[in-house]
């Protein structure tokens, strides 16, 4: 078995071997090895207050002599001292009161004790090192903090990670040309938006994170025997690619032209230009409706047939049609068009793909430049605007992308989309169009604000347009329409889990930033989105049908948009400043990085779910994937291990002959010089606050390698020869103590004790078993006995070295 290394049968591991005493929680290196339970040895336990009723006399209890509790007693007598007894008091409110006075000065010296110790931190040897600020209060965040919440003081520790920032500065000679894509890695797509968050850093917080590996801060050893271990292998496998090959846009990638944006040089297109032939556009429409519409709904079936038929109807007679319909129909066949495989547009048309796109799409533009679309108030313009931004803002998305949600956000908010449509006493079709373009501009605004930041522009109470009602499309023309949703499976039930779920992230992107300002707590956030996620699957899962294709689609892209809810809370808290982020908060966010990734890989790979696979980029775009390999580099010895390197083999095409440990140095190495080359394009700036957190940090390593540097010409033949190379020189971890702190759970051993007290001050764990039963939330995150003795690295193939056996 290939993963049989993780389930071997011996003693845990022992992780604090590297790791300097003089450490301090002021000081965080940005490795995922800097707050391990080893760097908390000495953390002291909280103080329990047990409120017993006190009987000794004053003089007796502050000298801690035994008294004999008489009046006076006989300590006082023999001393000549005034011997005073506590009243005693039955008196609830004051023992409360006498409660909480004691516990504000347990509060109070804990807090003079940090402020000394952040005076004399000491910064982590290597990697990016930051210290904390005096201020609480977030920065560059814009947003006013309109509520405010009871803060419990275990949660006021737990901090995000300083290197994690919503807005961004460039340079201002850096290259126009440049595409803002990002770096492509595998199937992953990332630029310097991490999660929705700009990481100026990142590159250093990857460096940091390989120091701490190799330099034995981890989980792979503590004896001073490691040193020959902790070497890199010479040489190590690498891939070599061109920046263009990486930099560059993918097949997914459809630019807009500006021509129809700024109109008057190119108006002497025509309608018949761009139009396909009557047969053409009628395949071109069924593929709509099987691959478009039920995934992405814009219209009404039975009101979009009906302008289908008249649109043809005016062509036949030698009329124009109505720009406003124009756009919708060019706009309808330009997404059925970017849905279809090569073959198919091959097949069906007898041209490329690509041809076909770039037709329909520009068929589009001029429809939408005729039909004004800039200052037009007609709601089927703004739907033809809405089906047009669709297909174009998936996996990857640029500025021109953003531009264009944020053109068409003002143009639906100044024609009232932001408004119900039940108010103006519309009839049901037109209220249940007006929610679906709203709510599909809602959800545009957040893949866009993740992609290319910097915030929703949407904001929550900006607007009242309801979600669409879970009902069929036959039922909005019946002669008594319906005013409630459905309780069973309908046309619109796909399209209203996505609005619910895009509604949870908008609000959670704004209470994150309540977190930062100290206005909510951490807990009640989390504990929302549990509710929203054990609410909607208690709903939506009864509905569904297994053996219906499109049913599984569903439960996937509920999953995918719920799952991602926990890591957009949490992932900021992996890398906590201050102190480790508690077990069970990051057995969550394992759980859920792996239930996404698995439900991305199945929504990407099932033969049944082909049809509608093309829009898989606006879902998700495996940021996870990055996360979790981190963690499984750093940690091992992880429970879910072999279900992540299952998923990030397939994420990343990393060579199967490699161990977990090359895989993880393989692909942090690559992604870590991309970045760079990626960085220095784009020439980011950090802030200055965030500069000055900085302790040290180490020179580019792009700047020392000039020797080493491949020229393109020889790319594909470096590629094949680094990927196929042994790795020579690898050989197991030494074996290791079994004192470790492995994981934090609620019950912690005495071993462990010191480790997990600090670890449950930061949440309200009363409030978290409420939808966190410690049954499922245990917080225990690696595999029980995990043996580094029999280690083999974890071969998935021939063993590395022939002469060895297997």
């Amino acid at each position: 078995m290939a993963d049989s290394w993780m389930y071997s049968s011996t003693s845990n591991s022992n992780g604090n071997s590297g790791v300097p005493t003089g450490e301090s929680p002021a000081a965080f290196s940005a490795s995922a090895l800097a707050n391990s339970p080893a760097d908390s040895k000495h953390v002291q336990p909280r103080v329990r207050r047990r409120n017993r009723l006190i009987t000794s006399c004053l003089e007796c209890r502050r000298r801690k002599l035994k008294c004999d509790k008489t009046a006076p007693c006989a300590n006082c007598v023999r001393f000549k001292r005034d011997c005073l007894y506590l009243a005693s008091s039955s008196d609830p409110g004051n023992q409360q009161r006498l409660a909480d006075m004691k516990e504000k000065m347990g509060v109070l010296e804990r807090n003079l004790e940090r402020e000394v110790a952040n005076k004399n931190a000491k910064a982590h040897f290597g990697g990016v090192h930051i210290t904390r600020t005096a201020s609480t209060e977030a920065s560059h965040t814009h947003v006013d903090a309109n509520e405010e919440e009871e803060l419990g003081e275990d949660e006021e520790d737990l901090e995000p990670t300083p290197l994690a920032a919503l807005d961004n500065v460039y340079e201002d000679n850096n290259d126009d040309e440049l595409m803002d894509l990002g770096v492509q890695m595998g199937k992953m797509r990332i630029s310097e938006r991490v999660g929705g968050w700009i990481r100026p850093k990142l590159v250093d917080e990857l460096n940091d994170t390989l120091k701490d590996v190799m330099g034995g801060k981890s989980r792979w050893s503590t004896s001073p025997l490691t040193v020959e271990h902790r070497e890199p292998p010479k040489p190590t496998p690498k891939i070599q690619a061109s920046p263009k090959s990486y930099i560059g846009p993918g097949p997914d990638y459809i630019a807009p032209a500006s021509s129809f944006f700024f109109p008057g040089t190119n108006m002497n297109t025509s309608l018949i230009d761009y139009l396909p032939s009557r047969t053409a556009a009628d395949q071109l429409v069924s593929q709509y409706f099987m691959a478009v519409h039920y995934m992405c709904r814009a219209v009404h079936r039975p009101t979009f047939e009906a302008q289908y038929a008249l649109f043809w109807g005016q062509i036949a007679t030698g009329n124009e049609p109505a720009p406003s319909i124009q756009a919708v129909m060019f706009a309808a066949m330009f997404s059925a068009a970017v849905s279809m495989h090569e073959t198919q547009a091959t097949q069906r048309f007898g041209t490329s793909r690509s041809a076909l796109i770039d037709s329909l799409r520009s068929g589009t533009e001029m429809a939408l430049a005729k039909a004004n679309f800039l200052r037009t108030t007609r709601v089927d313009v703004m739907q033809a605007f809405v089906m047009y931004l669709i297909p174009l803002i998936r996996a990857e998305v640029s500025r021109a992308h953003s531009a264009l949600v944020g053109t068409a956000i003002r143009l639906a908010e100044c024609m009232g989309l932001h408004r119900d449509g039940s108010h103006y006493s519309m009839s049901p079709v037109e209220v249940h169009v007006r929610r679906l373009v709203w709510h599909q501009l809602c959800f545009l605004d957040m893949r866009t604000c993740e992609a290319t930041g910097p915030r929703p522009q949407i904001r929550p109470g900006d607007y009242d347009t309801r979600f669409p009602l879970n009902v069929d499309d036959s039922d909005l023309l019946a002669e008594q329409s319906p005013v409630g949703d459905m309780p069973y499976w309908t046309d619109a039930t796909l399209m209203r889990i996505r609005c619910e779920a895009v509604e949870l992230r908008r609000s959670l992107w704004f209470d994150m930033v309540q977190i930062d300002r100290k206005k909510k707590s951490l807990t009640s956030v989390v504990v929302k989105v549990q509710k929203t996620w054990n609410n909607m699957t208690q709903k939506y899962f009864a509905m569904m049908n297994e053996s219906v294709p499109f049913h599984v689609l569903a439960r996937h892209i509920l999953t995918l948009g719920l799952q991602g809810c926990f890591l957009q809370v949490l992932h900021r808290y992996l890398f906590s400043t201050s102190q480790r982020m508690p077990d069970r908060l990051r057995q969550i966010l394992i759980e859920a990085g792996l239930t996404q990734m698995e439900n991305a890989i199945a929504l990407e790979t099932n033969a049944e779910l082909a049809p509608w696979a093309w829009y898989r980029g606006a879902f998700n775009q495996y940021h996870s994937a990055l996360m979790l390999m981190v963690e499984v580099y750093a940690y091992p010895m992880r429970k879910d291990a072999a279900k992540i390197w299952k998923c990030l083999d397939y994420i990343f095409d990393i060579p199967p002959h490699l161990s977990p440990k090359q895989k993880a140095e393989l692909v942090i190495t690559d992604l870590r010089d991309r970045m760079e080359v990626y960085h220095q394009m784009r020439k980011l700036r950090a802030t200055t606050q965030m500069e000055e957190r900085i302790g040290s940090i180490s020179k580019s390593s792009l700047q020392h390698k000039a020797e080493d540097t491949v020229p393109l010409s020889q790319d594909a033949e470096t590629l094949n020869s680094y990927t196929a190379m042994p790795p020579a020189n690898f050989s197991p971890p030494p074996p290791v103590t079994n004192d470790s702190t492995g994981s934090g759970s609620r019950n912690p051993s005495v071993a462990r004790n010191a480790d997990v007290t600090m670890l449950m001050e930061d949440i309200d764990w009363a409030e978290w078993d409420r939808y966190f039963p410690i049954e499922q939330n245990s917080g225990e995150l690696n595999v029980e006995n995990f043996d580094f003795d029999n280690f083999n690295g974890g071969l998935s193939g021939p063993p590395l070295d022939p002469i060895l056996p297997t």
